[in-house]
């Protein structure tokens, strides 16, 4: 149960730091103006918040394995919102970062 606990809330500060920086993205790159910069920006702010819930008491950890999730999310949201499609190197790069997450998150250890 701790393990899902943890992968939900993996997801949870994925889809607000890139949502949130996608926001950001639009508001300047694409002139979409100040309310899409400050709602991600208060995405942004969110995405910190969720990352402290996680179990393991550990920040260096949480976040070097959050960065696997966020290599594959990042390339998952472009998929979905700007219609980028991933070659197989992408898609295996995605693969690396997914199992050195689990890796550093979920590998047994003594302490």
């Amino acid at each position: 149960m701790l393990v899902a606990r943890s992968i939900a809330l993996f997801v949870v500060a994925a889809l607000f730091e890139i949502g949130g920086a996608w926001l950001v993205w639009q508001g300047v790159r694409k002139h979409r103006g100040w309310p899409w910069i400050g709602a991600g920006v208060i995405a942004l702010g969110l995405y910190g918040f969720v990352a402290t819930l996680q179990p393991d008491a550990h920040f260096g950890r949480i976040l070097a394995a959050y960065g696997g999730i966020f290599v594959a999310g990042s390339m998952a949201w472009g998929m979905v919102a700007d219609g980028y499609r991933p070659d197989r190197y992408d898609v295996f790069g995605a693969v690396v970062c997914l199992s050195g997450m689990t890796v550093i998150m979920y590998a047994p250890r003594g302490d």
